[in-house]
């Protein structure tokens, strides 16, 4: 997939090729994950809601590329992109989201509440926006340990006006904790526009009253997303404190696939369209001089195998055995405890 590089061209250049080559398939992965299994969906394959989150791939991809390993993710329903960056296996997610054997809770719940530790991603719950407070101990933790990482928590402005989210945030604060609150605005939650929902455009501008600084970001613009987060992770992980990120985006698709999202405008939706975050990101590619023709058919076939084949793999798994539902309800006492399983 990389460009042929010169041998002109220093290690940073290439460094950098490579870098904004990955980001594109990123976005392409997800866009092409995500169209697979609302198709999947409708094949009555899929088991518990899917959320779409067309249209703002660039949010996840933006917001996680720059974090390291051992960092902390809490993602929403609509991020199945967060996964896929962090580098969890496509067919077990795919698994995950068949209530299969193979998947990240061994189908014992569907990808809304799925998580993967291994990989320091925190399952979301019904409840959006509850992950801020766990989000916020993940980075008390770090500053307790003085771990050099960073904690992420993503949520919606319709979530905004939850208690636990000015609880989380106010904590955040006054802690100086490490911690980025992502905003995603795509201006509806649930079916309730923006303006019925909050009194002030930016969400971002409720962060100086937490302590600390808010930024808003064009959600549809990968480029700006990256640029902006890789300087706010710098500075929340050199001891900083927290920070506010709202990214203004828009989804395509309803709320879930079963919401035909009929409170909408037609034109208000063809207008989002024309700001689609990935033809806009493939015009920086081009203008940067890369061959976006060639590098959009490679990506597309390379992103079709990785799906097909994960598809392959849930549908091929096996569905879990009904014993196993009382296994993994309780965290596993370590072998070395002389409590004998009493508190």
């Amino acid at each position: 997939m990389a460009e042929p590089v010169t041998a002109m061209a220093s290690p940073e250049a290439n460094a950098r090729i490579e870098y904004d080559l990955q980001l594109y398939y990123w976005v392409k992965l997800i866009r092409s994950f995500e169209e697979r299994v609302s198709r999947l969906h409708r094949q009555n394959k899929i088991v518990g809601g899917v959320y779409s989150g067309a249209g703002q791939e660039a949010i996840v991809t933006g917001i996680c590329a720059p974090l390291q390993p051992g960092d902390f993710v809490a993602p929403l329903h609509r991020d199945m992109g967060v996964f896929l960056v962090r580098g969890v296996d496509p067919g077990r997610l795919m698994a995950q989201l068949m209530g299969k054997e193979t998947g990240l809770s061994r189908g014992k719940d569907s990808f809304l509440h799925g998580g993967d530790m291994e990989r320091v991603i925190f399952g979301s719950t019904s409840m959006l926006g509850s992950s801020l407070p766990v989000a916020a101990g993940a980075a008390l933790k770090f500053q307790i340990k003085k771990e050099n990482h960073v904690a992420v928590a993503f949520f919606g402005e319709g979530a905004s006006s939850r208690g636990d989210v000015h609880e989380a945030m106010n904590f955040a604060g006054v802690r100086k904790l490490p911690v980025i609150f992502v905003c995603e605005n795509n201006r509806y939650a649930y079916s309730t526009p923006l303006e019925k929902q909050m009194a002030i455009e930016d969400v971002a501008d409720r962060a100086p009253g937490y302590g600390f600084k808010g930024h808003v970001v064009s959600g549809n613009d990968l480029l700006a997303v990256v640029q902006l987060s890789e300087k706010v992770i710098k500075r929340v992980r050199d001891g900083g404190g927290p920070a506010l990120i709202e990214c203004k985006t828009y989804r395509y698709r309803g709320h879930s696939e079963h919401d035909a999202a009929l409170y909408r405008d037609k034109e208000e939706l063809l207008e989002w369209q024309s700001r689609d975050p990935i033809p806009r990101y493939e015009l920086y590619l081009e203008k940067k001089g890369h061959d976006i023709k060639r590098i959009r058919e490679e990506v597309d076939e390379r992103t079709r195998k990785v799906v097909q084949d994960a598809v392959d793999f849930a549908e091929q798994s096996a569905l879990p055995e009904p014993q196993e539902a009382m296994e993994d309800l309780y965290a596993p006492t370590p072998a070395n405890s002389s409590s004998n399983g009493k508190l």
